[in-house]
């Protein structure tokens, strides 16, 4: 589930905001008056989306967004005056005042978005490390030498170690090597 963060100026508008999301099924994770806060709150989280005013008591948008990590996106709700002055094609813009339902669907549509990045991000194959091919690479060669396998062999023995075990190809390599050392 997407991770919500309502950061706006006032804390009534946030509780308030807080409430129609949560009405409509949104996970809320926290309810924030400054960009701090905001920062304080992600800390740990991997994603999510920052409900937020133009202004918040100590930074504008725009430098809230300068620090948060890439899994995060934003929405902006402000005045048609001040999305004007908008330039960053990254952040989602509702102008204000809304109807409940904009909210709504905007949210929906960007947890939509973000769930799309997820999966399509889960089917790319991860990129290791030297240190990590290395680990792999000498359990391999352990396998093959005490156990008389071909490299294929030894790295389907790997594979399927890390699948029986639930950890990853990296781990068991390290077991293996442990094992053996």
């Amino acid at each position: 589930m997407i991770q919500l963060i309502i950061a706006l100026p006032q804390i009534e508008d946030a509780r308030g905001i807080r409430s129609i999301l949560l009405k409509n099924g949104f996970n809320v994770t926290g309810v924030c008056t400054t960009g701090a806060q905001v920062l304080s709150q992600i800390d740990g989280l991997n994603e999510g989306i920052i409900v937020c005013g133009y202004k918040m008591n100590d930074m504008m948008y725009s430098e809230l967004r300068d620090c948060l990590p890439p899994g995060f996106d934003m929405l902006l709700m402000a005045s048609r005056r001040a999305l004007q002055e908008c330039p960053d094609n990254n952040i989602v813009c509702l102008s204000m005042p809304f109807k409940v339902h904009d909210l709504i669907d905007t949210v929906s549509m960007m947890s939509s978005a973000m769930i799309r990045r997820r999966r399509k991000n889960r089917g790319k194959p991860k990129v290791r490390g030297a240190g990590e091919e290395a680990l792999i690479k000498e359990a391999k060669e352990l396998l093959m030498a005490r156990n008389n396998m071909s490299e294929e062999e030894a790295y389907r023995y790997l594979q399927k170690c890390s699948m029986d075990s639930s950890t990853n190809l990296v781990e068991t390599a390290q077991m293996v090597l442990a094992m053996f050392h």
